[in-house]
């Protein structure tokens, strides 16, 4: 009897299942790496987290120091100029709303009192009305929440928070500072340790992402100053207590994409709600949506452009992903970060595409 021909083994790695199932271990494999890279990120994250915030500040704030140092002052200076005038501008907003708040306090403190003494009565005497007993033993058991072990011990690690935070910010400044005055040079340190083949495509994608990070930045900052200055008028005009500071953390929401100012607005319509009763708060949530609505289909598109070609989808699975990982912060930074992640994609792909374009001659014949 003849043998029976063995088939080659490369030959079962080329069928559609064998190359699907390359293609299945390739995908495992960099679903490992990205697990890995984020779990060493989350577990250093007093370096990462400064670092990601340094440089997206750096993106925005170095063309103002390349203005200086073309007007013949120092990097160093020029530097340390661009940031004490941020520093400046932000005590000064911090002592401002601070004043406000401090001046209108004692007034929503007694309209607060009468609106939820006014929200109690209405759950008793409403149309689903709660029995007070009811009602007595939830307050009771959020008195126990707050009194409780759990609350104290969220206290004693609030207060490693605090000191995380006070070295992460100083980790921050000094990261800024170096990476406005030397981010060039850095730059050109680590293009150095690249292929030769590859460092031209390599820098090219670093510009595109610093004009990425820079145009959001920016572009959302003016965003989210229109926002502040729409809403915040809004409120004055009704007569909400704390507009300053709620415009405040209009603008600040502004920097989270799709819920941020959402959120903020709510919040908003909240104290508009305790301190006026519905039918300002009713009005304060009509100026939120409409803001809204001028941003997003104004606003946006006009101001950031292409900085942020992502689609809202995409937006939203960053925006999660990143706030599950290192919450308010990781929501911050998660989109403009993808943002820059697709521009490299893009950039490796052009190239790619122009390597593989036949030459001018062969086209034109």
């Amino acid at each position: 009897m003849a043998e029976t021909a063995r088939p080659d083994v490369r030959q079962i790695w080329q069928d559609t299942l064998g190359r699907a199932a390359i293609r299945s271990v390739q995908i495992l494999v960099v679903i490992a790496v990205v697990y890995v890279i984020t779990d060493v990120a989350i577990r250093l994250r007093l370096l990462v987290i400064p670092l990601l915030i340094a440089t997206l500040i750096a993106a925005a704030a170095h063309p103002l120091v390349d203005w200086l140092s073309h007007k013949r002052v120092p990097r160093s200076l020029a530097t340390i100029v661009t940031m004490l005038g941020g520093f400046a501008i932000l005590g000064g907003l911090g002592w401002w709303i601070g004043t406000a708040v401090a001046a209108q306090w004692d007034d929503l403190r007694q309209s607060a009192v009468k609106g939820f003494g006014q929200l109690r009565s209405y759950l008793i005497s409403g149309p689903l009305p709660i029995e007070q007993q009811d009602l007595a033993g939830m307050q009771e058991k959020v008195r126990g929440f707050l009194t409780g072990r759990q609350v104290q011990e969220s206290a004693i690690s609030g207060a490693y928070a605090i000191v995380e935070f006070l070295t992460g910010l100083l980790l921050g400044i000094i990261l800024l500072f170096f990476l406005l005055r030397d981010g060039r040079k850095i730059w050109a340190f680590v293009l150095e340790l690249l292929p030769a083949r590859h460092r031209a495509t390599w820098d090219k994608a670093a510009t595109r992402s610093a004009w990425v990070l820079g145009r959001y930045v920016r572009g959302t900052a003016v965003v989210a100053t229109v926002d502040a200055v729409v809403i915040g008028l809004g409120l004055l005009i009704v007569g909400v207590p704390l507009a300053l500071p709620l415009a405040v953390a209009v603008f600040l929401g502004a920097f989270i994409p799709l819920v941020g100012a959402t959120a903020a607005g709510t919040l908003a319509a909240l104290v508009a709600l305790v301190s006026e009763g519905p039918l300002i708060a009713l009005i304060v949530v009509g100026i939120v949506v409409a803001v809204n609505q001028l941003e997003g289909d104004l606003l946006y598109p006009v101001v950031m452009g292409q900085a942020l070609s992502l689609h809202p989808l995409a937006i939203l699975l960053a925006l999660t992903a990143g706030t599950i990982v290192a919450g308010v912060v990781g929501a911050i930074l998660s989109v403009p970060f993808a943002a820059v992640a697709w521009g490299v994609m893009q950039t490796f792909r052009e190239t790619r595409r122009d390597k593989g374009a036949p030459p001018a001659e062969t086209q034109q014949a």
